[in-house]
């Protein structure tokens, strides 16, 4: 009897527990939220205040360019620290490019806001700052979808009325189409040029670095396995990488390819699909994707080979450099110019 009341006592003292620290780690994340509010809104405030003295033309024309450099030196006089002058540069871009502040996502810290008024382009801008509030980035994150031409990678190939209502939504993950890139940028398994690399190397890479491969593949992926097993006819085959969709509910199977993609890889990727569709698939999941990562990519032999195949089939390239993005932002220069 005594026993089974120090079991009732010390459960209730872990529940005790559990609430209070419960409690603790809400209210922290709480107060982060408040304080990254009021930062935001801070900074928003005195950007607005620069950018309001500058358009008061006399005063504009008696403190000229070296008005930022005069009140860095000032504000951190009296304040301390925060008042560079690259970061009240920030805040007064912060004020022109966002100028609306009650529109301001606070799902933001003030070095996500950082990070978005270095880009220039309204459209890269916009689609950057509605993907992170998506996608939950962190800075790391946001960093390097920027560096790796993220927006213009996936304008690649659309029209004008698409290219804006990616830069105005952000990706919305609707159809299969909406998960697959053209191309994809595997810098950060860091091999250099020239380079020599086994697909069973390749995969092991992409697999030791997975969080960042998942970053790569965007919303949605979860990992399932690697050289995924199946039997047909008694015979073996495996599938380099599957992963399961949670927003379209579907498996994806990619197979890698160090060389250019041959009509028989398209057929046996076929096949993997129509096997996971009536082997693997439980009620509610949805045909699966499949994607061919393959380093060379003949757009006519893809054509002709997935002739009649499920729509769900895709060949992508990979590369393991940054692109060139000046040479993207030409490219979508000359669509939306084409456009007009």
């Amino acid at each position: 009897m005594k026993h089974d009341l120090e079991k009732m006592v010390q459960k209730h003292y872990e529940d005790l527990l559990e609430r209070i620290s419960h409690r603790y780690v809400e209210g922290q994340a709480q107060a982060i939220r408040s304080v990254n509010e009021s930062i935001v809104n801070t900074n928003w405030d005195i950007g607005r205040y620069i950018v309001e003295f500058e358009q008061g033309g006399k005063s504009k024309a008696k403190y000229g360019t070296g008005l930022l450099e005069n009140l860095s030196r000032d504000l951190t006089f009296r304040h301390g620290r925060g008042f560079s002058r690259s970061n009240l540069s920030y805040m007064r871009l912060f004020y022109r490019f966002f100028p609306n502040c009650e529109t301001l996502s606070h799902k933001l810290s003030w070095s996500h806001y950082c990070e978005l008024v270095k880009i220039d382009n309204e459209l890269e801008r916009s689609f950057y700052y509605q993907q992170n509030i998506l996608e939950n980035w962190s800075i790391r994150e946001l960093k390097r979808q920027k560096e790796s031409g993220l927006f213009l990678r996936l304008t690649v190939s659309k029209d004008k009325d698409k290219v804006l209502a990616l830069s105005k939504n952000g990706q919305l993950i609707e159809t299969p189409e909406d998960v697959v890139k053209d191309v994809y940028v595997f810098e950060f398994l860091k091999i250099s040029e020239p380079y020599i690399v086994s697909e069973n190397e390749l995969e092991s890479r992409l697999i030791d670095n997975l969080q960042n491969f998942l970053l790569e593949l965007g919303k949605g992926f979860t990992f399932v396995g690697r050289q995924y097993r199946i039997i047909l006819n008694n015979t073996v085959y495996r599938v380099d990488l599957v992963f399961y969709h949670r927003i379209l509910r579907c498996f994806v199977l990619i197979d890698l390819k160090i060389n250019e993609v041959e009509h028989g890889d398209i057929g046996q990727m076929n096949m993997y699909m129509g096997y996971f569709d009536k082997e693997e698939n439980v009620e509610g999941d949805n045909p699966p994707i499949g994607i061919i990562l393959s380093k060379e990519k003949d757009e006519l032999l893809v054509e002709y080979a997935t002739y009649g195949m499920s729509s769900q089939l895709f060949v992508s390239k990979y590369q393991l450099y940054l692109p060139n993005k000046e040479d993207l932002r030409r490219l979508l220069h000359n669509q939306l110019n084409e456009a007009l």
